[in-house]
């Protein structure tokens, strides 16, 4: 259908400090072996996707142009992942005694980490980037666009626009996949719930 916008929101493949379970926030960490072989083993180059979106961290760029290695992304900013600030490099078994940490665990919509960002801020700044991205679909008329970012990111957008009830912290987002949201473009420029969302990597791509 013409009015139908299928908006497929990726998460970055697995990095060496994801493998740590350490919080990477705005820094970055090289993929994994297995990352690399699973991301070119993917077959989206030949799926139809008409604007390639990336995160500015090189784990998206990376992981961008592994999947679509012709093309270049446009690059928002605004989809970082969120800044964790003096957690950032460190995992939960060495932060789990820091004062900090356990106050930002147990009030994380209210309470900043240190020389990081707040809830509130992260999700502005997404919604910034959201309303980025829905003009240029708009625009330039794209219906499959594909957008390669971070785990918090693609959290905040299913927990505002995904018609299933589920808080941010209910989604599970593996490295290396993602969701595809399908809008019909009034519902997509009045910022409402999709139609409906799809896993991605569908069975098709993983074994094709």
């Amino acid at each position: 259908m013409d009015d139908v916008v299928a908006i497929t929101l990726f998460r970055h493949g697995l990095t060496e400090e994801n493998k740590r379970k350490s919080y990477l926030g705005w820094n970055d960490s090289p993929l994994s072996k297995e990352a690399i072989k699973t991301l070119t083993s993917y077959k989206f180059s030949g799926c139809g996707y008409d604007l390639l979106v990336s995160s500015d961290l090189q784990r998206c760029l990376y992981t961008i142009g592994l999947l679509f290695s012709k093309e270049k992304p446009m690059v928002l900013s605004e989809f970082r992942e969120m800044n964790f600030g003096m957690f950032q490099g460190k995992s939960y078994k060495e932060l789990r005694d820091v004062e900090e940490y356990q106050q930002w665990i147990d009030n994380m919509y209210s309470y900043t980490p240190p020389e990081g960002e707040s809830f509130e801020q992260f999700t502005k700044r997404v919604e910034r980037g959201w309303n980025i991205l829905a003009e240029i679909i708009l625009q330039k008329g794209a219906r499959k666009p594909f957008v390669v970012t971070h785990g918090g990111v693609i959290r905040y957008l299913l927990s505002k626009f995904s018609p299933d009830n589920k808080e941010f912290w209910e989604w599970s987002i593996p490295e290396a996949t993602g969701y595809e949201l399908i809008f019909h473009t009034n519902q997509l420029r009045r910022e409402e719930h999709c139609i409906s969302l799809q896993a991605v990597p569908s069975m098709a791509n993983e074994n094709g």
